[in-house]
């Protein structure tokens, strides 16, 4: 890959990322000031509070404590708001707020409640109560007050925010015992409106300049790896020869299978370890670390891509190439650590296709409907989509919830891991007691990441071809027509039948021996259904053993 389309990539996904942040923060502040429009506060619902004291106050409010005297109040563009009433409707309620100085001095050896913490979900306050011997007098009769409210039934107290140390006190206007409001409380900024511009304005800027960075790295990472044909990525019965895992014998796909424009296909390691399996979702972290940013570019380019579709009807060949690299990528990271675990050779680091034993690819669309991309990725998909989640998602537990609140905390019950995972973790089990890996089991997670994988070539834009509702199970996908090599050397001429010459072609001696069945002579046997896990057998010639492929590697197809 190119390092300077890579440090584009890179650079534009930073400044889009950092841009998307600044138009959600954005977002959130334009609706936090289209609420306090008219005058209108931010209010916590009205709770009750309560205390057998003579007063509920405040912690100590510091307000730009640090601030230098004389300094203009209007620095502080906002103010708060206390509305309440007391729980006894033949009581008054008084609300005061006063330097925070003056308050305690009022209340010295009065006893009083200070309100340490508080909590809307569900509601509980907390109070530290303060000891004291006499009792206090009136709190209006008090001239300290910088803002108060006082009287029957409901009682309202607006107060601009000014530098220095405050305190809130809320009495019966009587100074009796005990208390008892229901109180609800407010507050509006008038900085709200001009941190709104500036966000949406940096936002913009960001995005203006990150996501062309994409585009151009994306393209030319494209552009470097034109698309390949069938036949041009791992070679299955090939490289790896003493697989069990075989492709369609003779090149034809299983009846009833679908042949759809995008393959997957995974060939199962005849050499798994054991224990790897358990470490292989830490050893990919790296891999990971790319995909976050391949991902966001593959999400950016395929709404760049979209627009090209809506106007000119044709996909851009190298953002193609790159989004089915980026498919393809978390395709054998996906394979390697935790949707197969079906090899233990690392991923390369590469968009293009290699010889790995797991590969994707998406026959390029010469034409694409202009309509249909303005539907198909959220409308029709939406019954695959619903499989797709079915598949990948958490299981919820049958009893209806899927959290609760404890301790104004929301707490999400899951009832267990995705239906891939399950599997995942069950073939790994079997493999690290038994040291095989079950066949139907096997088959059956490439069947499941197979329609996953189709899927999301279909919601990325790349056909118009609508996925099957089909289960093609298996290592090799109905569209990989490769014609099946000799998983050992030439059979040895019949006795009595002379050698043929060099570059001519030996004749049967017999029917040919099946794809697979019972072992033949040299081989290790296995037991039924399973992938036995050791070395290749000793009829297998060096250069398959090692996964370069033979004397007898068909070429690839055109």
């Amino acid at each position: 890959m190119k390092p300077g389309r890579i440090v584009m990539l890179v650079l534009g996904t930073l400044a889009a990322l950092l841009g998307l942040g600044l138009l959600a923060g954005a977002g959130f502040t334009g609706w936090a000031n289209y609420q306090q429009r008219d005058g209108g506060y931010f209010t916590t619902p009205s709770e009750r509070y309560s205390a057998d004291s003579y007063a509920l106050t405040s912690p100590r409010l510091d307000i730009m404590t640090d601030a230098r005297p004389g300094i203009d109040p209007a620095v502080i563009p906002g103010s708060v708001m206390l509305r309440g009433s007391t729980a006894d409707s033949a009581k008054q309620i008084f609300i005061g707020i006063a330097p925070q100085a003056d308050a305690a001095r009022y209340l010295t050896d009065v006893r009083h409640s200070e309100l340490t913490e508080v909590r809307f979900s569900p509601f509980r306050a907390e109070y530290r109560d303060v000891a004291g011997t006499k009792p206090p007098a009136r709190p209006a009769d008090q001239t300290f007050w910088t803002a108060s409210a006082t009287g029957a039934g409901s009682q309202e107290l607006k107060w601009d925010l000014r530098p220095g140390n405050w305190a809130v006190v809320i009495m019966n206007a009587d100074a009796s015992t005990p208390v008892s409001v229901d109180l609800r409380g407010g507050a509006r900024s008038d900085l709200l409106w001009p941190v709104f511009l500036g966000l949406l304005i940096g936002g913009i800027v960001l995005l203006a300049v990150g996501v062309p960075l994409i585009v151009a790295g994306a393209a030319g990472l494209g552009r470097g790896h034109p698309p390949q044909g069938p036949g041009q990525g791992p070679q299955p019965g090939i490289a790896y020869a003493n697989s069990a895992v075989q492709p369609y014998a003779g090149g034809q796909p299983p009846a009833g299978s679908y042949v759809y424009p995008a393959r997957l296909s995974g060939y199962l390691d005849p050499n798994l370890s054991r224990w790897l399996w358990l470490v292989k979702w830490f050893l990919a972290i790296p891999h990971y670390i790319v995909l976050f940013f391949l991902w966001f570019a593959f999400v950016i380019t395929t709404i760049v891509a979209g627009f090209a579709i809506l106007f000119t009807g044709r996909y851009p060949r190298s953002l193609f190439n790159f989004n089915v690299g980026v498919i393809r990528w978390n395709w054998r990271v996906a394979f390697y650590s935790y949707s197969a675990i079906g090899t233990d050779q690392y991923p390369p680091f590469t968009l293009a296709r290699t010889g790995y034993p797991a590969d994707f690819d998406v026959d390029y669309p010469e034409k694409l409907s202009h309509g249909l991309v303005l539907v198909k990725s959220w409308l029709l998909a939406i019954p695959q989509l619903l499989i797709v989640g079915v598949l990948t998602g958490t299981m919820r537990g049958w009893g209806g919830r899927e959290g609760y609140w404890d301790d104004g905390r929301w707490i999400q019950q899951n009832a267990g891991i995705s239906l891939i995972g399950l599997l995942v973790l069950i073939a790994g089990v079997i493999l690290l007691f038994t040291g095989q890996y079950w066949r139907g089991l096997f088959d059956l997670l490439m069947g499941l990441n197979r329609w996953i994988y189709r899927v999301i070539t279909y919601v990325a834009l790349m056909r118009d071809e609508y996925p099957p509702f089909h289960l093609d199970m298996g290592p090799s996908d109905p569209g990989d027509l490769q014609p099946l090599a000799p998983a050992g050397p030439p059979a040895a001429p019949a006795y009595g039948q002379a050698a043929p010459a060099y570059g001519q072609t030996a004749p049967a001696s017999g029917p040919p021996a099946p794809a697979s069945g019972p072992p033949q002579p040299g081989q290790t046997s296995q037991p039924p259904g399973f992938y036995g896990i050791g070395g290749p057998p000793a009829s297998v010639p060096p250069e398959v053993r090692e996964g370069r492929g033979g004397p007898e590697s068909p070429p690839p197809r055109p």
